[in-house]
């Protein structure tokens, strides 16, 4: 697929690393950076809530109802893990 040039100009690395993008048609960019030092940016949109699936609210509408009814697992502990990766190091 090919696309028309809009805009070309060069753009500096500030301070923390950011470059300012003139004129942004979006606010998220999928990042994709190369070996050769190369980046392409392409436009991306948040899933809005009227795109979530149905069958992923459906799932979700059932969590919130078994916590409600109290259908809840214990609340995990965590330490055994920590112990267990504090092991591996």
């Amino acid at each position: 697929m090919s696309s028309a040039i809009k805009k070309k100009y060069d753009a500096r690395i500030d301070s923390k690393k950011r470059i300012t993008l003139r004129g942004a048609a979006s606010s998220f960019y999928h990042v994709t950076e190369f070996s050769d030092g190369s980046i392409v940016l392409s436009p991306r949109e948040l899933a809005h809530p009227e795109e979530i699936s149905g069958n992923t609210l459906a799932v979700m509408d059932e969590a919130v109802r078994y916590l409600d009814q109290g259908k809840a697992s214990e609340p995990v502990d965590l330490e055994e893990l920590k112990r267990l990766l504090s092991e591996e190091e």
